[in-house]
């Protein structure tokens, strides 16, 4: 079973990559990495997440935004790069982004600019928000970036909760239609079909393909179904651990009634609120739609991200 790893790599240009890959061993990874002319800089297994789009496991999208806030409040006011780390270390009530910001301050201490610094840490600081430090870190303008950095963040989580509450409506709804339905062929199917054989006669074709159904989920049937539903949730999850898989299923589910029209509605949102940001920030527009295509979170949405880069890299618009 291929496990998921996690990578960094310097390109040609050497500019830090990083993503995920599906493969069998960190040296298979290794070896992608350089077929694809990317120097290796760390390779190591994904951890388990709850999901979370901007922090690690501890470190909510919440916690991000007020540390960012107040880094660039601090930076503003004119306190020194290090010493704002040193006192939002200590301030900051979240462990893991406390010792993260720790480790930040050894680095920058060390040397290294603040948003190599950061680079370190990718399941904390995306791509997106090292990308956007570097650019104000070489415009000067490191508090303005650093505001839009926490305004972005601030809008995604937004936009996240209002599609949650627009996709519970119609699965609750969707939900309680398949347990109504069940509770009828279980229970109240058998009590009509004893009532229709006391009384004889032959049923209607609907009435008894109804009474079929029946029988076999009050039987052997609805433990089938239920085993099947299952294998299909693990296949499911299974194939989403290549990118091939990845792609197929996002295929399907931008094709879905209703929910589909939804996800691409969001992904049109992310995309240009994204690309805006960065690009409003001084970003290449060229590295702008790298990096949005990595953070769109659907494959097919990526796909077509990298089409219209590959397009603006030979001389076209945008448009």
């Amino acid at each position: 079973m291929a496990t998921v790893f996690q990578w960094s790599g310097k390109n040609p240009k050497g500019i830090i990559e990083s993503g995920e890959m599906a493969a069998s061993s960190k040296e298979e990874v290794i070896s992608k990495l350089r077929n694809k002319n990317l120097i290796p800089t760390a390779v190591a297994e994904k951890k388990k997440t709850r999901g979370l789009s901007f922090g690690m496991r501890g470190v909510k999208d919440k916690d991000l935004v007020i540390f960012t806030r107040q880094f660039a409040t601090m930076i503003d006011a004119g306190l020194p790069l290090v010493q704002a780390l040193e006192i939002l270390s200590t301030q900051v009530e979240n462990k893991t982004l406390a010792k993260t910001i720790a480790q930040v301050k050894v680095d920058v201490e060390a040397g290294s600019t603040y948003a190599d610094a950061l680079r370190k840490h990718p399941r904390v600081f995306s791509e997106l928000y090292v990308n956007m430090v570097a650019a104000g870190e070489s415009g000067g303008i490191m508090d303005t970036i650093l505001n839009r950095l926490a305004a972005y963040i601030e809008k995604a989580m937004k936009l996240k909760k209002q599609v949650k509450g627009a996709m519970i409506y119609p699965a609750v709804v969707t939900a309680i239609a398949v347990l109504v339905i069940a509770v009828i062929m279980i229970y109240v199917v058998p009590t009509f079909t004893q009532m229709f054989a006391q009384l004889g006669g032959t049923l209607p074709l609907p009435t008894r393909i109804v009474v079929a159904m029946s029988d076999f989920l009050s039987g052997i049937g609805g433990i089938v179904v239920l085993g099947v539903i299952i294998a299909l949730a693990i296949f499911i999850v299974q194939i989403r651990r290549t990118e091939k898989g990845k792609y197929i299923t996002d295929k399907i589910l931008l094709r879905l009634p209703i929910f589909g029209v939804l996800l691409q509605k969001t992904a049109i949102a992310k995309f240009t609120r994204t690309l805006g940001t960065l690009v409003s920030s001084g970003v290449p527009i060229l590295d702008g739609l790298d990096i949005t295509a990595k953070t769109s979170g659907n494959k097919v949405i990526e796909k077509a991200i990298y089409a219209v880069r590959s397009d603006v890299s030979e001389g076209k618009t945008v448009a």
